[in-house]
């Protein structure tokens, strides 16, 4: 299993280090927004992928790796969360966020939009995949504020 690399910079968006360098892209996926359609604010219309292998991760919510709820009440510190968890998640089958291809984000509360995007912009840079955002009554517990599944493409 790889190694997680080296974490060197702190970012405004999520409080945590990340790497200087943007989420790497798998030379499988290729990441197209047409001209026919209107310009994606952190996310992209069409994405082709040709990897290998696919790896589906499940919902993530903002439980740490003992099935604690990270941050009651704090959207941030709960998309934080989610993120590291979806980190681990894709680290245990070899890929990274620039493996991503589809995300499907639900949030309790739309407002809360802003900061989604600069927590998931901290970690995927400019590999922005396919992405679906929905606002949803309730989640598996009434702690959880966001939940976030990925679908990710390896030619590893």
């Amino acid at each position: 299993m790889k190694k997680p690399q080296k974490l060197k910079a702190k970012t405004k968006a999520t409080g945590r280090e990340k790497a200087k360098a943007p989420a790497r892209m798998s030379s499988a996926i290729r990441r197209v927004n047409p001209a026919a359609l209107y310009p994606p604010n952190g996310y992209t219309h069409v994405v082709e992928a040709t990897g290998r292998r696919t790896i589906y991760i499940s919902g993530q919510v903002p439980s740490d790796k003992n099935g604690n709820v990270v941050g009651v009440g704090e959207f941030r510190a709960q998309a934080v969360q989610v993120f590291e968890n979806l980190k681990a998640a894709l680290a245990a089958a070899e890929a990274g966020f620039g493996d991503v291809v589809k995300a499907n984000y639900y949030v309790l509360d739309m407002s809360n939009i802003t900061v989604l995007r600069e927590v998931r912009s901290g970690y995927l840079g400019s590999a922005a995949p396919a992405s679906t955002l929905v606002e949803v009554r309730r989640l598996a517990r009434e702690e959880f504020l966001v939940e976030i599944e990925m679908i990710a493409v390896s030619a590893r």
